[in-house]
């Protein structure tokens, strides 16, 4: 396993980190996610992230569980809040009362005293922005969240949530976008952003939901076992399945094949290679699936293989900026 400093922080994390966003509390079950969790830890893994709205809240007690009795000093704890989690009206949204009642609800179902890592799941455009960054700040001082960072906000947001955290006096020192070979919209105004501002991004879906491990095939209907195949989890990666992008990922095997890489380990090394990604998320089902994703950790692509991926993907590739927080 490699090691990347988060943004200007002090706070290291491993490069691969383990998160349950579509697996814990839904999609396998307890049993498998512990031998997952286990798996990642095996191989290196030190960084895990997870939110208080995946499968019900359900996630962040399955991997408090799986954590339980690991040392906690050795990990990296990162979890979320802005989706709804309860019926009321305060249940959602970055307003302080959320905010905080929710910080303390992971808490307890992580089964720790704090996490290393409080994200603002997506931009609140519905609450001030000072009484979001001040009940972060709370938190902070009160010991409950070492650091903070944000999901899917865009260039504009992350620099006013930045010159906030630093009148209170703490750290923005992250932001969670989607990036992957195939959705890129990061790459022209959040990413300036961001090393300017000096956060780094923990990227998730590397693998755009699995498409790019090429189990997924034109003209062909997934696998009944696949994510693609499940009537919930599939939902979210409509987009990408189409015959002309499954057409051009095919195309991209020659190349993994070259470098000895599986498509998966291609596509998990391609994200690592942007240097203001401090670690790519990967999730599984299978502990076999850990391992194969961890064996990317320290691979360097040369510009050639870079440009070769570029010219394969071509136009189906998503840049447009103003599609953050879409996808």
């Amino acid at each position: 396993m490699e090691f990347r400093r988060l943004g200007r922080s002090g706070l290291t994390i491993s490069e691969i980190a383990y998160g349950n966003w579509l697996t814990h509390g839904g999609q396998v079950e307890e049993d498998a996610a512990h031998a997952c969790v286990r798996a990642a830890l095996d191989a290196g893994i030190t960084t895990f992230d997870t939110a208080d709205v995946y499968a019900g809240t359900r996630a962040e007690t399955v991997l408090g569980a799986a954590l339980a009795g690991h040392r906690r000093e050795s990990i990296e704890l990162f979890t979320k809040v802005y989706w709804p989690t309860g019926p009321g009206r305060n249940d959602r949204g970055l307003g302080r009362k959320h905010v905080i009642e929710s910080c303390h609800a992971s808490l307890r179902r992580l089964q720790t005293d704090y996490v290393d890592l409080y994200q603002a799941h997506r931009y609140d455009p519905t609450v001030p922005l000072e009484e979001t960054m001040t009940a972060f700040a709370d938190l902070v001082r009160a010991g409950k969240a070492l650091y903070i960072g944000v999901s899917e906000w865009n260039a504009e947001q992350i620099a006013s949530g930045a010159a906030l955290a630093r009148e209170l006096g703490i750290q923005l020192i992250s932001n969670q976008p989607q990036y992957s070979m195939l959705w890129r919209v990061i790459e022209a105004e959040v990413v300036p952003t961001s090393e300017k501002e000096g956060l780094s991004q923990i990227v998730w879906s590397p693998l755009a939901q699995g498409i790019l491990t090429g189990k997924y095939r034109p003209g062909e209907q997934p696998p009944a076992d696949s994510r693609a195949g499940h009537p919930e989890a599939g939902r979210s990666m409509q987009g990408f399945m189409t015959d002309d992008i499954l057409a051009r990922v095919q195309q991209l095997r020659p190349i993994a094949g070259d470098l000895g890489l599986s498509m998966a380990q291609l596509a998990v090394a391609w994200v690592l290679q942007n240097g203001n990604v401090a670690a790519a998320i990967i999730g599984a089902t299978r502990p076999e699936q850990v391992h194969d994703n961890v064996a990317a950790a320290g691979v360097r692509l040369d510009d050639d293989v870079l440009t070769r991926i570029d010219t394969i993907l071509g136009d189906v590739v998503e840049r447009d900026p103003s599609k953050t927080a879409r996808g």
